[in-house]
């Protein structure tokens, strides 16, 4: 399975994107959870490295992010595709709710998104729709600054 991030930094009081560094270190990583009975007789999820997936195994991706400038940076955008073959699901624990989008080029929440059916009639957008998520940060990332995005999607 691959996994492709597309990453989209603006710096205030910057040139031209192109012309900048982009000191902006991302990582990204898919976990697959897999449940593991405790010694106690109850179970915990575990995200482990993807061995083997079958449909219906819950994925998650997270994405690390650290500013290995010398100044901040803000209006940092990450964005990162569903990767086919898997259905998004919603945000990781502890990690804000992204902006959707059933097109990769319009993004909001689910409940703002439509979808256009085989006879042009539009719809309300679902989970199952959703090809492509981003978060805008709202606070300029500091010098060493790190932080962590997640969101969970299902093997179909």
């Amino acid at each position: 399975m691959t996994f492709h991030m597309m990453l989209a930094i603006g710096l205030t009081g910057s040139a031209a994107l192109a012309a900048v560094p982009v000191p902006l270190e991302v990582t990204s990583q898919m976990l697959v959870e897999r449940r593991v009975a405790a010694t106690d007789g109850t179970t915990r999820v575990d995200l482990v490295a993807p061995g083997r997936v079958t449909p219906g195994d819950r994925v998650q991706f997270r994405i690390r992010y650290r500013n290995a400038g010398r100044q901040p940076l803000s209006d940092v955008v990450l964005a990162n595709p569903v990767p086919s073959g898997l259905a998004y699901r919603g945000a990781g624990t502890g990690s804000p709710m992204p902006e959707l989008s059933v097109d990769g080029r319009t993004f909001g929440p689910l409940a703002a998104l439509r979808v256009t059916g085989g006879n042009r009639a539009q719809r309300p957008a679902t989970l199952d729709d959703v090809v492509s998520v981003r978060w805008r940060l709202a606070s300029p990332v500091a010098v060493g600054a790190q932080g962590q995005l997640t969101f969970q999607a299902v093997l179909r």
